[in-house]
């Protein structure tokens, strides 16, 4: 499996709500903190998104798409000029799968979906994203044209299996997103993310995903992608901003923590198949990346996690 379809695995979103929505002319429609990723496109129409904490705002047009990936509250607005009503009060009157509204002049239909993640360090694999991951090229909206008119069809008629398939449609579109997003030499910061997009990175995150047991060291990573052991260790802390040494042990905890959470497997069993000959230097590993022993992680679930 690759490096991005394990990270998602791991994170387990969630699809808790997916389909459209309109926003009509001249209004503004303010969304309040809600944990989980929230991955929209604009179908027909234009809007303006505002996010808090973000000096400026975005104007979404149609094929064009927006993920939030930490939850902070945003407004969605066809006039930034309107008072901003709080979505609570409209989702009471809001229908699922009407005829797509956005179509009318001014106005603007999203569809999408906002997915809870219940994997256990989900926020640990967020923190290096940006606030708002933006596709608005010319190639981002040709690349996911076909899945835009697909949803546009579903969230449209009312069709047997229609919430099944959108929930499908909106993981398809988020998954595709992240992609573009990669792909996109304008939006690279530092994170695990924006390393997918170099091939000699990726090559070596991919290393250390299939055999998280193997004993890797710099040495041999490096030589594995074809560079000098500086160099790599040099353009791996710039991109995604630790130590590939530093990756691969929080990357094995991660998958600890997974295994703790899902299985009944015994710490011995853990450590060994994540390349610890002891159940003690994995327990010191565990605690230093997840903030407590895997005995109590185990025990109490949910610690606190040490950034």
């Amino acid at each position: 499996m690759d490096p991005l379809s394990e990270v998602l695995t791991l994170m387990k979103p969630r699809s808790y709500v997916s389909g459209g929505y309109a926003i009509a002319p001249g209004m503004a429609v303010h969304f309040p903190r809600r944990a989980g990723v929230k991955c929209y496109a604009v179908i027909s129409g234009q809007c303006w998104l505002s996010v808090e904490g973000v000096d400026q705002d975005l104007l979404l047009k149609a094929g064009e798409c927006y993920i939030l990936p930490h939850g902070l509250p945003f407004c969605l607005a066809t006039d930034r000029s309107a008072t901003a009503v709080d979505y609570a009060t409209l989702q009471s009157a809001h229908r699922w799968g009407n005829e797509v509204p956005g179509d009318q002049k001014g106005g603007c239909f999203l569809a999408g979906g906002h997915f809870a993640l219940t994997g256990p360090q989900a926020e640990l694999l967020l923190q290096p994203l940006p606030p708002v991951m933006h596709l608005g090229t010319e190639t981002d909206k040709i690349a996911m044209r076909a899945s835009l008119e697909r949803m546009r069809e579903e969230v449209s008629e009312s069709r047997p299996g229609g919430s099944l398939v959108i929930q499908q449609l909106a993981y398809a579109l988020l998954v595709q997103a992240l992609r573009r997003y990669v792909d996109d030499e304008s939006s690279r910061g530092s994170g695990w993310l924006f390393a997918l997009a170099d091939k000699q990175l990726s090559k070596a995150m991919y290393c250390m995903h299939e055999k998280p047991d193997h004993p890797w060291t710099l040495q041999e990573l490096a030589g594995t992608v074809g560079m000098s052991r500086s160099t790599f260790a040099l353009r791996f802390k710039e991109t995604v901003g630790t130590s590939p040494m530093e990756y691969l042990t929080r990357w094995r905890m991660l998958l600890a923590s997974s295994r703790l959470e899902t299985s009944g497997d015994l710490l011995s069993e853990i450590a060994l198949s994540l390349g610890y000959d002891s159940e003690n230097a994995f327990s010191k590993a565990f605690k230093r990346v997840i903030g407590c022993s895997p005995r109590h992680y185990k025990s109490k679930g949910l610690p606190q996690v040490i950034g």
